[in-house]
């Protein structure tokens, strides 16, 4: 099964994320991620964003990293496709149409040198998605931009960028 679009939404009567994960052959799974979830989430992925990168994780200079990082981020940015919006259309469901609230995370690395995240529930099946650079930044795009729409009081930043919000505020001209 080979990922094809990801969407993840905050959802008020909910109070929690929902994130939803389409593969290329029409199946779709649904997760929940609750505030702690991401808390315990968001540095994982930030750690798999620094370490994606043999120049950030060779580099021992901390400010370097956070420059380094800074340009991946840029670049993975540039090169994801968030123009077109998530298909909504009706998939199969392999673990049910209702999402799973998740509880655990591990994080490892594939043979190539992959990053992978398991994302599970507290019993039963859950997914295991392998993450390229683009993959782990555009994750990390979608996470801070479903928590800005939350009242949750909580900023998610990757080290050394403001968050989008911050960088796009800073653009505007005020007369």
């Amino acid at each position: 099964m080979r990922l094809h679009q990801i969407k993840i939404d905050y959802s008020a009567e909910e109070d929690r994320l929902l994130m939803q994960l389409a593969t290329s052959d029409e199946q779709e799974v649904r997760l929940w991620l609750t505030r702690r979830f991401v808390k315990l989430l968001w540095p994982l992925m930030v750690k798999l964003a620094e370490e994606a990168s043999p120049k950030i994780r060779t580099q021992a200079d901390p400010e370097a990293r956070k420059a380094l990082l800074n340009l991946e981020h840029e670049d993975a940015m540039a090169r994801a496709d968030f123009s077109k919006p998530y298909d909504d259309s009706l998939r199969a469901m392999p673990l049910g149409e209702a999402p799973l609230l998740l509880a655990r995370i591990r994080t490892a690395y594939d043979a190539n040198g992959q990053p992978i995240v398991a994302l599970h529930p507290a019993e039963g099946q859950g997914v295991t998605l392998t993450l390229d650079s683009v993959l782990v930044h555009s994750i990390c795009r979608l996470l801070q931009a479903a928590v800005a729409k939350s009242d949750w009081d909580m900023e998610l930043k990757l080290p050394g960028l403001a968050p989008p919000r911050e960088a796009e505020r800073t653009q505007r001209t005020i007369n």
